[in-house]
């Protein structure tokens, strides 16, 4: 199957049995993805390889490998994103629950933070089918950029607030996914909607990190459909690691109360009362 592939063999009301090829277990053992998970797989294997066992159903390959492990390191940790400041003012009001300040972190997963990796990734996967095997990518590339806009959508994984050049780590993401012998193809894609947005938008968007995961990922065996995944799994590995900083260097109450501080009331005045 097509790492392009998003289709899915379920539809509502048809299925009545539960199935999985993922994991079994018995008294004795658990399976996982055909492997024997003490014998096989703990201790044997880096985390980086069985994540991708447990979405591909296979091993990776050392291209697969580098290329994961590469941008799982990218997209771990970005400062103080709206995700962190959430995660941190969530476990300041609940430190008892750990669990559900991450997943305040997490919840913000969306088209404009950490999500766009997957929408970058459709949007490549359609510059790919429009273009064909032979066709001229960039012609493609304006096309569907063409559409989005036309449609009201933004480019999804170009342009950055800080990086107004390139963002640092697709250079280096692009380095890795080369040096691995990884597929180049959406690599190319990527940078040939790079080239088009002056002419589509007016105005010039850099590859930020958020475009830069799927044309790597997609040149490996690692599935369109897994592509939020990436980021959501990343970012869970630095939200914990800023949640055990906020528990012995708090900055949650902090983040709250510069955010009261600069609060603009813009509401009516209350009414006089009446004497």
């Amino acid at each position: 199957m097509s790492s392009a592939s998003t289709g899915s063999i379920n539809k509502i009301g048809k299925s009545t049995v539960p199935r999985t090829a993922i994991c079994t277990s018995d008294e004795h053992s658990i399976t996982v993805r055909g492997e024997d998970l003490c014998h096989d797989l703990i201790g044997k294997i880096s985390f980086t390889d069985y994540f991708s066992l447990l979405v591909t159903g296979q091993r990776p390959s050392n291209a697969d490998r580098m290329v994961l492990d590469a941008t799982l390191v990218a997209i771990a940790e970005h400062g103080m994103v709206p995700s962190v400041q959430a995660s941190r003012m969530t476990y300041a009001a609940a430190p008892d629950a750990l669990q559900g300040a991450v997943a305040a972190g997490i919840l913000g997963c969306g088209s404009v933070i950490l999500g766009a990796s997957e929408t970058a990734g459709r949007m490549f996967s359609e510059v790919d089918q429009q273009a064909g095997p032979t066709g001229d990518l960039r012609a493609a590339a304006k096309e569907v950029i063409g559409r989005w806009r036309a449609a009201g959508q933004p480019v999804p994984g170009y342009g950055h607030p800080l990086h107004k050049d390139r963002d640092p780590r697709v250079v280096r993401l692009f380095a890795v996914s080369k040096e691995a012998g990884a597929g180049q193809r959406f690599v190319e894609i990527a940078e040939a909607v790079e080239a088009v947005i002056p002419e589509v938008v007016g105005k010039e968007l850099k590859l930020n990190v958020s475009a830069a995961i799927p044309a790597v990922l997609l040149g490996t065996n690692f599935p369109l459909r897994g592509l939020r995944g990436v980021p959501i799994l990343a970012r869970t590995a630095g939200l914990i690691a800023h949640l055990c900083e906020e528990a012995v260097n708090p900055s949650g109450f902090a983040l709250s109360y510069q955010a009261t501080r600069e609060l603009v009331y813009e509401g009516p005045a209350p009414k006089a009362s009446a004497r």
